[in-house]
Formats: structure tokens, sequence, C-alpha cells
């Protein structure tokens, strides 16, 4: 056993992972908060139309996960990661204190999202160089990770989004600001846990030296798998966007005499991740002890047709409803399907960005992954603006009909992305 593999935190996993683990939960906090109040923000105290807002709102967290694509390559060239991420959520964290200002709503959202280029594909890049090669641990770290994600998104719209609701939108936003600082604290305190920033040696494979140009199918195979997850976040992007929308006019959230806040049932995906990932993972090792197919290119298949039916479901109880409040529980039903879905499709499809990420290269690789998400987060914002003109039912079947599409190509895609897959796994 290496001495990495004998140290032992979290879940079995380095202490590094934790660190990690912490300060992404702290900053994914910072960014579901903000994100909880923002369509209500816009439309309630900026006096903004619907589809004004909505194209805001994707336009925002396009450029948001756009601005990774150069920090990456800053990160990876001259920064380094550790510097990269220090840097990143200083300026994040001013961002969203400026947000408490009205007047500077616009620059508050730059702000952030440059800061968030220079985090974002820092952070989880560095799991990797936690692991000895052929670690086994390596395949669920970013599912640990991916927990971490969820309680941040989990606790941000009970704190921020109650703040914001009850007593004013500012002290919401000034809520995420202090989340955000919390997080860039543990991770430099944390700092002796993570691995140092040693450039990583050329790796031979079968005689051929493995570099960033000379390998031109395995970026091929990267793109077409962008693509099809940004196709699904057309439709995965709408829960901040459209449905938090319907959830606050379409659903009715009283238990007793008490009103469900609109922002709560935000919540339920991230507590739901968190909830659902210890038995998924079981499952899939029980799955992987018995030799049966544990392909990434089919797991996410089966992700984005599980939250194309979440969709279906929607629709159905929207034409259902009719011009009358659906009741509640069929929005958490919709969370419960929704999520197991995004537990297929997205730690799975982020893992396997960072395990093929050639040498040197790693946050880079992984800036890549959110390209997919900018991409996807700007449809996502277009097609919300066809919500004010669409029946909802009609409305939540174009979103299945976009998950469906997107699990079919990733399933066509299955056998190239497994040659590459076995190429590349044991770098």
């Amino acid at each position: 056993m290496t001495g990495a593999q004998a140290e032992r935190s979290w879940f079995g996993q380095p202490p590094g992972l934790t660190i990690l683990f912490l300060t992404n939960m702290w900053e994914q906090f910072s960014y579901f908060g903000m994100r909880a109040l923002l369509v209500y923000y816009m439309t309630r105290q900026l006096m903004l139309g619907q589809g004004q807002a909505s194209f805001v709102y994707g336009a925002y967290t396009a450029c948001a996960y756009f601005t990774p694509i150069v920090g990456g390559v800053v990160a990876d060239r001259w920064l380094g990661k550790r510097r990269a991420v220090t840097i990143g959520a200083s300026v994040m964290a001013a961002g969203h204190f400026m947000m408490a200002f009205e007047p500077l709503f616009y620059l508050a959202l730059a702000t952030i999202a440059l800061g968030n280029g220079l985090f974002l594909p820092s952070l989880p890049s560095q799991i990797n160089d936690l692991y000895a090669p052929g670690d086994p641990r390596r395949g669920w770290a970013y599912n640990v990770y991916y927990v971490g994600i969820n309680i941040g998104g989990f606790l941000a719209p009970l704190i921020c989004g109650t703040l914001g609701e009850i007593y004013g939108w500012h002290y919401g936003f000034g809520a995420a600001g202090i989340g955000m600082f919390a997080g860039l604290a543990i991770y430099l305190l944390g700092q002796k846990h993570l691995p140092s920033e040693q450039v990583a040696p050329i790796v031979v494979q079968d005689g051929m030296t493995v570099s960033a140009g000379n390998n031109r199918q395995l970026w091929l195979v990267l793109a077409a798998v962008g693509l099809c997850v940004t196709i699904f976040r057309g439709a995965y992007e709408q829960v901040g966007n459209t449905v938090a929308l319907w959830a606050g006019n379409g659903v009715d959230r009283s238990v007793g005499d008490v009103a469900i806040p609109m922002t709560w049932f935000q919540s339920l995906n991230p507590l739901l991740v968190m909830l659902l990932t210890p038995p998924l993972l079981a499952l899939w090792r029980r799955q992987a002890a018995a030799g049966r197919d544990g392909a990434p290119a089919r797991r996410m298949a089966q992700g984005a047709l599980l939250v194309g039916l979440a969709y279906v479901l929607l629709a159905l109880v929207a034409w259902q409803a009719g011009e009358r409040q659906a009741a509640w529980l069929w929005l958490a039903l919709f969370f419960l399907i929704f999520t197991v879905g995004e537990l297929f499709i997205l730690p799975s499809g982020l893992g396997l960005f960072a395990r093929l990420a050639p040498p040197r290269l790693g946050a880079t690789t992984v800036a890549a992954w959110y390209l997919t998400i900018f991409a996807g987060s700007l449809s996502a914002g277009l097609v919300g603006t066809l919500w004010s003109h669409m029946a909802h039912g009609s409305y939540f079947v174009l979103l299945a009909a976009l998950a469906c599409l997107a699990a079919i190509l990733l399933r066509l895609l299955d056998p190239a992305i497994r040659r590459i897959d076995r190429n590349w796994t044991d770098k």
C-alpha cells in the first residue's frame, strides 16, 4: 500500500479530498444561494419581464461556465492550481457582496463569473493528483466530491433563500458572500493535505508518447460527449429557472396553515443527492464485483432518460391540474426521479473528463467539461424564453424530448468512449 493509500479520511479517501470537498461545498453554497434568489430578485425587485429575466439568468450561468475555459489554461500554464483557486475564491466573494447593492447588479454578476473562471477548473482537477496510478478509490472520488457540491446546494436555499424572501434580498446575497469566504479559509488552512504541483511526466503507452497534441481521437470523443451534455443541460438547468417559476405560481405549497417557501423546493435536489449517493455507490460496487457493465456512457444515457421521465411526470401533472394549482407532493416526486438521473450522468461526466486529461492539462481538460455547462446554460436560457409562449404541459414535454435526445446520442457514443477509456485510465 502506498503512502497515499495509507492515509484515510472521508469515506476511506485521502484527507486532501475532504479539503477539496469542503471548499467546494461552501463555494456551491454561495453559488446556489445566489441562484435561488436570482430569478425572483429580477422579477420582483428589479421588475424585469419574465422573458428578460430568464435570458439574464441563462446568460449569467453560461458566462460562469465559459470563463473556466480561459481560467483552466491560465492555471495550467502560469498561476498553478492552488493560486488560481485562492484568487478566484477572493474575487467571487467580492462579487457576492456587491450583489447587496442594486446599482452594482450586472457588475456583480460579471465579477462572480470572472472569479469562477479561475476557481472552478482548478479545484476538481486536483483530485486525480491525490492518488497513485491504479488506485481503485479514484473511480469513486468524484461521486464523493459531488456530495459536497450538493450539501452546499441543499443549505443555500434554506439559508440564503429564507433570508432573501423574509428579510430582504440583499441579506440573502450577503450570506452567499460569507459562504464563499468560509470555503477560501478551509482551502488555505488545509494546504498541507493537498497534492504538490509538480510537472506531470509524459506517459508512454504502447510505444507511443501521449501528449496534448497527438491524440485527436480523445478530443473528438470528449467533444462529442460535450455536445450530448449541452443538449441535456438545456433541460436540466430549468430547475432553477422555469421549474422554479412553476413552483411559485402553479403549485399549492400549503401544509396545513403554513406555506412552504418557494426557494425550499430547490433544496430537495441536493438533499436527495446526499441521501441517494451512498446506496447508489453500494449498488455500483456490487455490480462491478459481479462483472456487470458499468460503462460511463451507458450510465450517463440512463441518467438522461430518467431526467426525461421526470419532465414527462411534470407534463402530466400540469395537464391534469389545468388552471388549478398542483399538489406539492408531485413536485417532490419529480425531484426524486430527476435526482437519480442526475447522479447517473453528471458525476460520471466530470469524472470521465478528469480521468482522461492528458498530462499537464488537468485544469484545461476539466475546463472543457465546464464548457459544456456554459453552452448548455446558454441554451437553457433560450429555451426558458419559451415558457411564456407555450402551455406548461407542452413545455415540459419539450424538456423531456431534449433529455431523451441526449440519452440516445450518449448510447451511440458508448463504443468509442470504451476504446478511449481503456487506453487512458491507467495512465
